[in-house]
């Protein structure tokens, strides 16, 4: 009876436990990325189907696996105590760093001028998407280890740690990947006290960089002229500028409420190239129109307000650090392909977070914003 009474009075206080972490889950920003990854399968599939086999499913089966994969790697990652993921910060980052070495070697996978995968059968695994994540934890652990204080010493470790991913992704070449972690890191350190005067300067060193990275022979020509389409985009409309030339028409088409989910003309006759992946803001503009494009971007901004809010709310530096981290991320990657997709931003295959096709980014998106709601529920303990 004891021992009964006992279990009895701890299950009370374990439900009166109003610090539980599941009690403080934030439902909106789950809303959000449940209504943006099923819209990206949905525009996924419209886009994937093509005139010849409209009931193609293989694009559809799998980025609905990678969308239910990536809830379980959320809730995984909102269910450890982001001060305990800090403990595994450099095993992480170790193991991201082996991991873009070995794709550079002959057991990574080359396609369309770039070896960043690893294959296996019909999925590839591309190791940058990952050490975007890994960063944004190896970076938070440190700066906060420091509490904000960085001197000239810290700095220069802070960007080895950042510059080591950057310099193997650039070998692939992957120059949209490296701006994201670009992104990331000035995100982080502008939030976790640098001054003034060394980001300015950082940002300066980061302008040479794109420059000598343009001069040099890192960066392919067709890379180079993709990324500088933009600027012109009637130079050549059947060459470098025909994929941003095909995703206004595209995005124009819908006006306001679309052409109808299916019944986008450059979309279902697959003129935008890579529609599935970098492009896949032409298939909601077209086919939602106006209306279904505004709604996708409120549902970003809103993401991008809770990321924002939890950094307010968190009880310390590395839980802020990393909610700055996924925020720079995620602000970034939406401003550049929204832009991308609208011709003005230049193309650099960086993927949507939740829409684009593909299980790396997918995860990789999946787990950051996990890492934000285990922030948000540790905010009281």
């Amino acid at each position: 009876m004891a021992t009964t009474t006992l279990a009895g009075a701890v299950r009370d206080r374990s439900r009166r436990d109003l610090t539980a972490p599941w009690r403080h889950l934030d439902p909106i920003l789950i809303a959000c990325t449940v209504v943006l990854a099923a819209l990206g399968v949905l525009m996924v599939f419209s886009a994937t189907r093509g005139p010849t086999d409209p009931a193609r499913t293989d694009y559809l089966i799998r980025q609905g696996s990678f969308s239910v994969m990536g809830l379980g790697v959320m809730v995984a990652v909102a269910a450890v105590d982001y001060r305990r993921i800090r403990d595994w910060a450099w095993v992480l980052y170790g193991g991201v760093t082996v991991l873009l070495v070995g794709v550079l070697s002959p057991l990574g996978s080359q396609s369309k001028g770039a070896q960043a995968w690893f294959a296996f059968g019909p999925f590839q695994l591309q190791p940058a998407e990952f050490a975007k994540l890994a960063l944004i934890v190896v970076l938070a652990s440190l700066v906060a280890l420091w509490q904000g204080d960085i001197d000239l010493r810290r700095l220069a470790i802070l960007l080895g740690v950042a510059g080591a991913p950057m310099a193997l992704i650039l070998l692939q070449p992957d120059l949209g990947t490296v701006l994201v972690l670009v992104a990331i890191t000035l995100g982080m350190l502008l939030i976790g006290g640098l001054k003034g005067r060394y980001l300015l300067a950082l940002v300066a060193i980061g302008l040479v960089g794109v420059v000598g990275a343009f001069n040099s022979g890192v960066l392919k020509q067709y890379q180079k002229d993709r990324f500088t389409a933009f600027l012109d985009p009637g130079a050549d409309k059947q060459g470098v500028t025909y994929n941003v030339n095909q995703s206004q028409i595209a995005i124009s088409n819908g006006g306001l409420t679309g052409e109808g989910l299916f019944e986008g003309r450059q979309t279902q006759l697959e003129f935008v190239p890579e529609q599935q992946t970098d492009f896949i803001f032409t298939a909601v503009g077209e086919e939602l129109g106006f209306v279904g494009a505004a709604t996708v971007l409120a549902l970003y901004g809103t993401l991008l307000w809770r990321m924002w809010r939890t950094a307010q709310l968190s009880r310390d530096l590395l839980g802020t650090l990393m909610c700055v981290g996924v925020l720079a991320m995620f602000t970034f990657q939406i401003f550049e392909n929204v832009g991308m997709a609208m011709g003005i931003m230049p193309v650099t295959g960086i993927p949507l977070p939740l829409l684009s096709y593909g299980g790396s980014n997918t995860l990789t998106a999946f787990a950051c914003l996990g890492l934000v709601l285990n922030v948000h529920s540790r905010r009281f303990r």
